[in-house]
């Protein structure tokens, strides 16, 4: 039996984009993932593959080290899955030309995740990417 929308994506959360088994992104990701990524009116869409999103994963962890990622809403309907998400880390690595100061990061973000035949095949992100930078100056202070 295959598994709803809903449970890809809430697993994919669970193991993969968690941190915890960034590897296992084959088992809920395409070979190739459109991620529309969305910066204030800007889209930039690239494709990622299961690979290169456990790579991601593992930056996040060489920045944040190992995170808390609260999963605050999940909502699915039909092949789309919805995701709003509180990730909270502390500043061990470089971020954006920021040196470490082991201070608390928190990030917020959601997504629309559109799965077809048991697995992830796009999605569209907002991160709220200005309030991680007001953060990285206030900590840098």
């Amino acid at each position: 039996m295959s598994l709803s929308s809903r449970d890809v994506v809430q697993q994919f959360f669970q193991l993969v984009r968690s941190g915890q088994q960034p590897d296992a992104a084959h088992d809920y990701m395409a070979d190739q993932v459109l991620a529309h990524q969305m910066t204030a009116e800007n889209e930039t869409t690239v494709h990622r593959t299961p690979m290169n999103y456990a790579d991601h994963v593992r930056e996040m962890l060489d920045a944040y080290g190992t995170f808390h990622l609260e999963v605050q809403e999940l909502l699915a309907q039909k092949d789309r899955v919805y995701v709003r998400w509180k990730q909270t880390g502390i500043h061990i690595g470089e971020v954006d030309g920021f040196l470490p100061t082991g201070k608390p990061i928190i990030e917020i973000a959601s997504a629309v995740y559109r799965v077809e035949h048991g697995k992830i095949i796009e999605y569209w992100i907002q991160i709220d990417r200005e309030g991680i930078r007001a953060q990285l100056v206030r900590n840098a202070k």
